[in-house]
Parts: C-alpha cells; sequence; structure tokens
C-alpha cells in the first residue's frame, strides 16, 4: 500500500510540477504589481472591517477558519521534514513560496467571492463553484468536488491526528486510540454544531495558538541572540548552494521547500477559498487581500517560528544527496517531525519541551480537523445542494479517517496526505490560470475605488463578469448577526 501511494506521490509531485506551481505564483505577481507588497496595509486593515450577517462570516472569522486549514501540523513537522530532507536552505524557499503565494491566494479567494452562491440560506464558494460558474465545465467542477471530499475528509485528515496523537504518546505517554477518541469527540461537539460554531472556535483559539508558539521562539532566539547572524547565513547560503556541506543539497532544498510550503500555506491548492467565500464583505477583492496575508501569518510567521528554534538550537538532522548518509547527524536515531522542535525547545526549556510541543501540535493540527470539515461541507454542499443526509454521512466519514489516522503509521499518514493535496493542486491550478481574469479585474476596479476615497463596493454586470449572480446589479447587503 505504501510503495503504491509512494509511487503515485512520484508523479504528483514531480519536478516540473513543483516548478509549476513556483511558476505559476510568479505569474500572479507579476500581473497583480506585487500586491503581496503594495497592499500590506490594506491587508491588515480589512482583517478587522466588516461583520457577519445571517448568511455569511467577518473577514476576521474568514480569515481565522482559513488560518486553521494553513496553520496545521505542516508547520511543526512539516518544517522539520523540509529542513531534514533539503537541509536549512529548504526554509528560504518556504520562503519564497510564501510571497509568491500570496498572489496566488488572491487570486483564487477572489475568485470564490465572486462566484459565491448561497445555499441554504449561507454562503458557499470555492474552486467547484467558480470553475462550473466562471469556466462553464460542469464535469471539472463535479471532478473537483469529489476530489476535495476524498482529499480533506479521508486523506488528509490522518496527518493531523496522528501528529496529534504521536505528540500526546511522546510526552504523556498517553495512548494512540485514546487520543483518538478524545479528538473523535472535540470535533463532533463543534462540527455538528455548523459553520458558525466553527467561526467562533476558530477566531478565539487560532490567534492565541499562533502568538504562543511565536512568543517560545522568540524566547529561544533571544537566548541565542549571538547565532542570527550564522543562521540566516546558514539558510541562504543553503539555499543556493554556497555552504560546503549543504552544496550537493539544492535540488532537494527547493524541492522539500516548495512542497512543505505549498502544503503548510495552501496557496494554490484550493482550501482557502472555500473560507473566503463564506465572508460578509461589499468587494471580493476584500478578501482576497485578507486571505493574502493569511499565507504570510503561515509560514513567514509560524513556520519560520519552527524553524529558528530548531536552527538556532541546532537540533536536527539533514539527509545527504544520496538520501542515506547523514550530512548532520545531531538527533541519532530521531525521526524527521516534532522530535526535532521538542528536542530544540528542551535545550532552553529543560522538561518542557515535549509537553509543549504536544499541546501546540493539538492546537494546530485540531483547528486543521475542524477546517478540513468545512471545505468538504461546502464540496459536499455543492454536489447535493440542500440534501441533508450526505452532510450527516460526511461528519461521521471524517470522524472515522480521524480516529484511524490517530492509531496508523505515521509514513503512510503523510504519503496519503501528500497525494491528496497533490490531486487538489493540479486541478486547481489550471482552473485558477484559465479563470484569472475576474480576479484581475477586481483588483484594478478595487484600486480605483480607493484611490477615489471610496469604500469599494464590487457590480459584476458594471465591470462585465458573467455568471457572478450574487454581484449582478451591486453588493446588496445582508442583515447583521451578532455572533
Amino acid at each position: 500500500m505504501e510503495a503504491f501511494v509512494n509511487s503515485l506521490n512520484g508523479i504528483l509531485w514531480s519536478t516540473p510540477v513543483i516548478y509549476i506551481c513556483l511558476a505559476v505564483g510568479l505569474l500572479f505577481s507579476i500581473l497583480t504589481r506585487f500586491l503581496q507588497v503594495r497592499h500590506i496595509k490594506d491587508m491588515i486593515m480589512l482583517m478587522f472591517q466588516g461583520k457577519s450577517s445571517e448568511a455569511g462570516v467577518s473577514s476576521f472569522q474568514a480569515l481565522s477558519i482559513a488560518l486553521s486549514g494553513r496553520v496545521g501540523t505542516g508547520n511543526i513537522a512539516g518544517t522539520a521534514t523540509a529542513i531534514a530532507m533539503g537541509g536549512p536552505g529548504a526554509v528560504f524557499w518556504m520562503w519564497a513560496m510564501a510571497f509568491i503565494g500570496a498572489a496566488t491566494a488572491y487570486v483564487e479567494s477572489t475568485l470564490a467571492q465572486i462566484y459565491k452562491v448561497k445555499i441554504d440560506g449561507q454562503y458557499r464558494g470555492g474552486p467547484a463553484f467558480y470553475i462550473e460558474k466562471g469556466m462553464g465545465v460542469k464535469w471539472f467542477a463535479v471532478l473537483f468536488a469529489i476530489t476535495a471530499v476524498l482529499a480533506l475528509a479521508i486523506l488528509m485528515p490522518g496527518i493531523q491526528s496522528n501528529s496529534i496523537a504521536l505528540g500526546m504518546e511522546n510526552a504523556f505517554k498517553i495512548p494512540t486510540w485514546a487520543t483518538g477518541l478524545v479528538i473523535v469527540a472535540l470535533l463532533g461537539l463543534i462540527i455538528f454544531g455548523g459553520v458558525r460554531r466553527i467561526a467562533n472556535v476558530a477566531q478565539l483559539v487560532v490567534p492565541f495558538m499562533a502568538l504562543g508558539y511565536i512568543l517560545v521562539a522568540l524566547i529561544i532566539m533571544v537566548m541565542n541572540i549571538g547565532e542570527v547572524g550564522s543562521v540566516f547565513a546558514l539558510i541562504f547560503k543553503s539555499a543556493f548552494g554556497a555552504e560546503e556541506m549543504f552544496g550537493g543539497l539544492v535540488g532537494s532544498a527547493i524541492a522539500w521547500g516548495v512542497k512543505r510550503g505549498i502544503y503548510s500555506n495552501e496557496a494554490g491548492q484550493g482550501t482557502g477559498p472555500h473560507a473566503a467565500a463564506a465572508a460578509e464583505v461589499s468587494h471580493p477583492a476584500k478578501q482576497g487581500l485578507v486571505q493574502a496575508f493569511s499565507v504570510y501569518v503561515d509560514t513567514l510567521l509560524v513556520c519560520s517560528a519552527t524553524a529558528f528554534m530548531i536552527l538556532f538550537t541546532g537540533m536536527y538532522n539533514t539527509v545527504g544527496p544520496d538520501g542515506e548518509t547523514m550530512v548532520v547527524n545531531n538527533l541519532p536515531g530521531v525521526e524527521a517531525g516534532p522530535g526535532y522542535t521538542q528536542a530544540a525547545v528542551e535545550t532552553a526549556f529543560p522538561g518542557f519541551g515535549a509537553g509543549f510541543v504536544a499541546i501546540s501540535l493539538f492546537f494546530f493540527a485540531f483547528t486543521t480537523l475542524m477546517a478540513y470539515y468545512y471545505m468538504s461541507e461546502t464540496n459536499v454542499a455543492y454536489l447535493f445542494k440542500n440534501s441533508k443526509w450526505p452532510m450527516f454521512i460526511l461528519k461521521f466519514v471524517i470522524l472515522i479517517s480521524a480516529f484511524y489516522g490517530a492509531v496508523k503509521t505515521a509514513g503512510l499518514a503523510w504519503a496519503l496526505g501528500d497525494v491528496g493535496l497533490g490531486l487538489m493542486v493540479w486541478l486547481n491550478v489550471i482552473a485558477i490560470l484559465i479563470l484569472m481574469k475576474p480576479a484581475i479585474i477586481a483588483l484594478k476596479d478595487y484600486e480605483k475605488q480607493k484611490k477615489q476615497g471610496l469604500d469599494p463596493v464590487f457590480n459584476s454586470t458594471k465591470l462585465g463578469i458573467k455568471n457572478a449572480d450574487y454581484w449582478a446589479d451591486g453588493y446588496k447587503e445582508e442583515k447583521e448577526k451578532v455572533s
């Protein structure tokens, strides 16, 4: 089974595919005139504007749901794996992926807003919706929706629950099956409460967990302040083969940095647009910019926190170009993953590292499971419209997947997750390349109205964007709802 899954990953994540992801992000950056630099102020301001309504959530709630999906085990285990397989230079390529990925996140999230619809009184949107309405290709939309449900409800939850279970077992000697049952109980309590409960939990938990994790990383950096220059030099030199020790790992650094960067920040994957579409905003570009900033939060802050803890303390191993010889072997016998971060924190705070990382993993991975359910639910809503039974079945499917992931091997969990991610990336990247024009038009319209001193309001009819039914004849403000 694992051999077949790995061979499939060899196709989905072949070198050309990795470079295509980089090229797409760079293309969108150029077409949007590097909005990820020009509009940083707007990104931050827009996060805290807008309120929830009967049909949608606030911009901050939508950001929190998206960050729930972006900030997961990939920020801890994924970053460690990238360093283990690609060396410190992989961190630079994760940063590069975040910078250009912000433009990709803008495009896909803005498209989700432009082509969103109302189903059973709630905003729904995402790749399946913009593929059908924007491209007019129903079978392609259905294919994405089915793939997304397969990936998000069956293949990818195992990575999150597996990381939680292993972390709890290592830190507190709790059996993986017991952790699996706790995950199922808590997740069930939240997902049976609907999207508003998911949004409310996310907006409380996500900022708290991210800030706490970054704070510990900053403390470790201050404790090793004399290493700042050498660590940054190591990252940049290794990224381009200028560091002798990691000279043969440039290709691996790029490949693992891009792959784990995409897995972590999810730009281009097609997950972020689901949450983006749920926001109550007067212009699609507003939520597009907010979601672009979420990529920065995920990679430049949280992933960097992991990388700095590991590199500043030297608690990592790196495999050589032959895949067997160890270039760095500072943690003999320790598998690439949370163990690196645990060891790093232990060097600064003896007796604290294992527990801290286990609890961090729990919050990071659990909120990702919540986001996976919401995204799966959106695609089930697309496939079955208002039917209640498919939604009911979906809840049990993701709960079973989460429990199964908690007790299966880490290698298989990551391999299955990479398959799910790869399938979604392939389909979504094709779609947004074809459909990017409306997102570019929306950005220009947003900028034009801002220059006029207006609060931008979208009108798809005036802009000549077809099938954007919600925005036809202008934005219609929904009734507010305090949440």
